[in-house]
């Protein structure tokens, strides 16, 4: 499904972040794209190109260069990953200190049993307009894909809407999430902190549906069911939702694409020039971090659960949220308290996925109506389902057989709040693969086996396996997903720019996509963009002490 607004397109997708897209003039004035054209002063393109002024600072001192500072990195995602690349362009001596035995944090993949490799962390690259992802992903040849199809919409009793009926209600539903945009922007002051977005949808649907509409009371009770789709984008249900701080959830123009080709061969490039030229230590996991007022040394002082105590000039913790949130007792001096408050302020999802393949894309197949589901597909408040489901949780897929080169016949679901919260918790209960594998077909059995073309004796229309994910059973992912921002949130966008100072005066900066530029916040490219933008304030940081120390004045400043 894919809508317009200022001539841009408005694309329903589930992923972590939304997709508004602004017009021309909007943009202009936007806090997002100012903050955004502020936080890329720090970025550094990726292609070879002549020293700017910061690069010709940093070589004024060369007993400084050949004693090579170093930099410690906490955590190889994308974040991490980018920040090690800058760094080791300007100089730096670089050693990530990663915990898992892999690259990449909440960017991994995984096999299933028919080969088909799936992203356990993020599907979409999000935006179009200038998106260093996109440009990877072209460089990289990664396969994309954009959904543009009908909406595929059942109802709490099981019927399939019909494609008008599911597109209008749809159009409305999304037309609301435009307008809490624009409104929460313009009015953010004035919001009350506790006001939340069902709320806003509350007010907005009558108006869009009025008494005088025939079947009104019926189209509300639809539009307000498919508001609970919301949930799916950020990770937590919609009565949560902060309306005074819901412009943080926009996302970058243009086009939101499937990363139908998974996000590994762009891994493989971000990671590649930390892996040519940083020291990556896996297995290594951080317990304690005491800061430069520590040390006699002035160097930031990193323990490890396995006893070992490294050193370092800076240290870039680009560890998740949810695990700054869990760790405040790392830290040695405790973090200043306006940044611990902002560090519990922002909200933290817990977005999960679950794949489930069959041998067949059973559901391409039109069915004696003539009806077959391509792309996304809800089934909104299921009153069918009281034995798996009696709360009722809306589900959402979007079906990966018809993404071209790169196509399996697999329903990738998306689920959130206590849905997910229940699935991952019953899944580490069960002892055998068999007995998860059992628990998830059965649970999800109301919801395929509604798709048109299903037939209970087909061989084609048993799943063959399931794969879900568990970051809230992960602890080295902080427990959870990414940002968001919740009810009874009073200076959520002052929160970001807080986490995006770190404590330069100890050493310790931080990155991740909770310190990104807004307009990327809780996505991929915000993970990359503030993994430059921190690289390039240490840089700018030594840049500006070694001018200052040679005489000289044309350092940049942080």
């Amino acid at each position: 499904m894919i809508l317009t607004h200022g001539g841009h397109c408005l694309v329903s997708l589930p992923s972590l972040s939304t997709f508004f897209v602004f017009s021309a003039s909007r943009k202009v004035t936007s806090k997002l794209y100012q903050d955004l054209k502020t936080a890329r002063l720090h970025t550094f393109d990726r292609s070879p190109r002549k020293l700017s002024i910061m690069d010709r600072v940093l070589q004024l001192e060369s007993s400084d260069l050949d004693r090579k500072s170093h930099i410690g990195i906490v955590g190889a995602g994308f974040a991490g990953l980018r920040c090690a690349d800058i760094l080791i362009r300007y100089g730096f001596r670089v050693t990530i200190l990663e915990a898992r035995n892999r690259l990449g944090g909440r960017i991994h993949q995984q096999r299933l049993p028919n080969g088909c490799l799936i992203d356990m962390g993020a599907n979409w690259i999000h935006g179009t307009d200038d998106n260093p992802i996109l440009d990877l992903a072209k460089e990289t040849k990664t396969h994309t894909g954009v959904f543009d199809s009908e909406s595929h919409v059942f109802d709490e009793d099981g019927k399939l809407l019909s494609a008008h009926e599911g597109e209008k209600y749809s159009t409305i539903m999304w037309n609301i999430i435009g307008e809490a945009f624009e409104y929460s922007e313009k009015h953010g002051a004035q919001i009350d902190p506790n006001k939340t977005l069902l709320e806003f949808f509350e007010e907005q649907i009558p108006k869009l549906i009025p008494e005088t509409q025939e079947d009104y009371e019926r189209q509300r009770h639809f539009v307000l069911q498919m508001a609970d789709l919301w949930g799916a984008f950020v990770g937590s249900p919609v009565e949560t939702q902060s309306l005074k701080f819901f412009w943080l959830e926009e996302c970058i123009d243009g086009e939101n694409l499937f990363c139908a080709g998974t996000y590994h061969k762009i891994l493989e490039r971000v990671a590649k020039p930390a892996v040519d030229g940083a020291d990556i230590r896996f297995g290594t996991q951080v317990s304690e971090i005491h800061g430069k007022s520590t040390s006699f040394s002035e160097t930031v002082r990193v323990q490890t659960t396995d006893g070992q105590v490294l050193e370092f000039d800076e240290l870039v913790l680009t560890t998740p949220l949810g695990w700054l949130k869990r760790n405040p007792q790392a830290f040695f001096p405790p973090l200043p308290d306006r940044l611990s408050k902002a560090i519990q302020n922002i909200g933290y999802g817990c977005l999960e996925k679950v794949y489930i393949s069959f041998p067949s894309p059973f559901w391409l197949s039109p069915d004696a109506d003539g009806r077959k589901v391509q792309g996304f597909c809800q089934w909104l408040s299921p009153n069918y389902s009281q034995d798996t489901n009696p709360a009722r949780w809306t589900n959402e897929i979007v079906e990966l057989a018809s993404l071209g080169p790169s196509s399996h016949p697999t329903l990738l679901f998306y689920i959130y709040g206590a849905e997910s919260r229940h699935i991952t918790s019953t899944l580490r209960s069960l002892p055998s693969q068999k007995e998860k594998l059992d628990f998830l077909f059965a649970f999800f059995r109301p919801y395929y086996s509604r798709l048109p073309s299903y037939d209970e004796q087909s061989p084609d229309c048993h799943p063959t396996t399931a794969v879900a994910t568990d970051w809230l059973g992960d602890d080295l992912a902080g427990n959870g997903s990414y940002a968001n921002f919740q009810k009874g949130l009073t200076e959520g966008d002052k929160d970001i720019e807080i986490m995006r100072q770190g404590v330069p005066r100890e050493g310790i900066w931080l990155a991740g996509e909770h310190t990104a530029p807004f307009v990327a916040l809780g996505t991929a490219t915000g993970a990359y963009w503030s993994g430059e933008g921190v690289a390039k304030r240490v840089a700018g940081s030594y840049g500006k002490r070694m001018a200052e120390k040679a005489g000289k004045g044309d350092a940049i400043t942080n």
